[in-house]
């Protein structure tokens, strides 16, 4: 999918488009911990972060794993150093009323796969 295609399947609202045109979303990961994201999260540019936290560190945990983009739930609405954040990272930023269960749900529908879990995090088998 197209980051405008994504916009549009959650009734989203783009506020930074970021600097690749080309950009397609592959998968997704779901997170309000940004310890889970960093334990958990795929790190490539085909993922995208879907969080109801509205602070400049969601970027910079972006930045750091290569997010493709965020998606903001919920209604919520971040600050204005978030967005400039975004813009100066040229990671794209969108916010939507949906539940992040929603949000989930309707990539999910439109065919963006979930992220799946690395090694660190994966049980470990017993002796």
């Amino acid at each position: 999918m197209t980051l405008d295609d994504v916009a549009k399947a959650i009734e989203g609202a783009v506020l930074v488009r970021g600097n690749r045109q080309d950009l397609r979303v592959e998968r997704a990961f779901a997170a309000d911990l940004l310890s889970d994201v960093l334990s958990l999260a795929c790190n490539d540019e085909r993922t995208t972060l879907v969080t109801g936290m509205v602070n400049p560190q969601v970027m910079r945990v972006a930045e750091i794993l290569s997010i493709a983009a965020v998606i903001i739930v919920r209604g919520k609405v971040p600050p204005q150093s978030m967005v400039e954040y975004a813009e100066d990272l040229g990671i794209p930023l969108i916010t939507t009323r949906k539940t992040m269960f929603e949000t989930c749900g309707l990539m999910y529908a439109s065919g963006v796969a979930a992220c799946r879990a690395t090694a660190a995090s994966e049980p470990r088998s017993r002796p």
